[in-house]
């Protein structure tokens, strides 16, 4: 398991050196635009840009540029933003916690959700459940993110906002709600600008976390309240692939020969379904369920702009806009390892779940 696992570590680091690589010619290529023009505006005269580029590095040739780029990386460095002349760090530790929170939050509701869909409709194959629970899976699969994001913060926050049923739809707190800082709450003593009060700026900004772990129950349960819509609308795509997947792959386990012999031996129909089915059915599922984690982070970016929730899109978009190439290449490459680690985790998950695969 640990030869495989290796193996597998190596082979994701060519695939994140390429990302960087494309991703960095092709901020200078595809985003169009001087980024002195798009930084100082009405005040950018030659001069000024002249002393812009060359304070930057946007002077010398592309190579030594990526050279120098690739160098900053190996020591930690993302370098700072040419528009907010802030550590691309510090911009990362705001605005990413907001899109992994969302993530998560979607990703456990698409697969408790989505593979128990699918073990009932294969379980109730062709009854009233079945129809039922697929129908929904394809609706679910029709529906764009954006469409019913905002149908849900229609329903639930204006035609219920009366009733308990209330919930809001935009930003991550409640005006008025306070989540402190957890290093704050205990009084340990952080320098601003290091790396350590990037790391604990970081999981503060995980308004979950960090009420969990400073026992802010008001500002833990309005943070949930927050999150329930965009987790939902963002989880619905992946919750029906998965549904779909599940019960397909599980009703194909069920026909096989070891479960007649399971079933001959007078084991119930959940036994058999749980204690030997299930984990041979979960393999396709696992496929399924690595490609949607990664289609989640995409789906984000959608999702924050209608909730108004201030995560990695926002970040992105603005960075694009103001041709901010150090946070273009900070974030895509934070958001490729990811992605890389996702896969990582699927292939371990097909050697855990199926031994044969490590002999491969």
């Amino acid at each position: 398991m640990i030869t495989f696992t290796i193996r597998r570590i190596l082979v994701s680091i060519p695939v994140l050196f390429g990302i960087l690589f494309v991703t960095f010619f092709l901020a200078r290529v595809a985003v169009k635009g001087d980024p002195c023009v798009a930084t100082l505006g009405e005040r950018a005269t030659p001069q000024l840009c002249a002393e812009f580029m060359h304070r930057k590095g946007l002077d010398q040739p592309v190579f030594v540029q990526f050279g120098i780029y690739i160098s900053d990386i190996v020591s930690g460095d993302f370098g700072d933003s040419i528009k907010d002349r802030r550590p691309v760090t510090q911009l990362m530790a705001e605005r990413f916690p907001s899109t992994i929170e969302l993530s998560v939050s979607a990703f456990m509701i698409a697969i408790v959700f989505g593979v128990t869909a699918g073990i009932v409709a294969a379980r109730y194959q062709n009854t009233l459940a079945d129809v039922t629970t697929m129908l929904g899976a394809n609706l679910g699969v029709s529906m764009p993110v954006f469409w019913l994001g905002l149908m849900l913060a229609f329903l639930f926050s204006i035609l219920l906002k009366d009733t308990p049923l209330w919930l809001p739809s935009a930003h991550r707190l409640s005006p008025g709600v306070v989540s402190t800082p957890f290093y704050q709450v205990y009084g340990w003593q952080v320098t601003k600008g290091t790396a350590q009060y990037q790391w604990y700026q970081f999981f503060a900004n995980m308004y979950i976390f960090n009420s969990v772990i400073t026992l802010n129950f008001k500002a833990l349960l309005d943070a949930v309240r927050h999150l329930i819509l965009p987790a939902f609308a963002l989880g619905t795509i992946p919750l029906s692939y998965i549904a779909r997947m599940t019960r397909s792959s599980l009703l194909e386990v069920l026909g096989r020969d070891y479960i007649r012999a399971a079933r001959s031996k007078g084991l119930t129909q959940y036994l058999v379904i749980m204690k030997h089915a299930v984990r041979n059915a979960l393999l396709p599922v696992v496929t399924i369920v690595g490609l949607q984690m990664g289609a989640l982070l995409a789906g984000a970016v959608l999702t924050e702009t209608i909730f108004s929730l201030s995560g990695v899109g926002k970040a992105l978009f603005d960075a694009i806009q103001g041709r901010d190439y150090p946070v273009i290449q900070a974030f895509t490459l934070v958001i490729a390892i990811i992605y890389v680690t996702i896969n990582l985790i699927t292939d371990l998950s097909y050697a855990v779940l199926d031994p044969r695969i490590r002999l491969d």
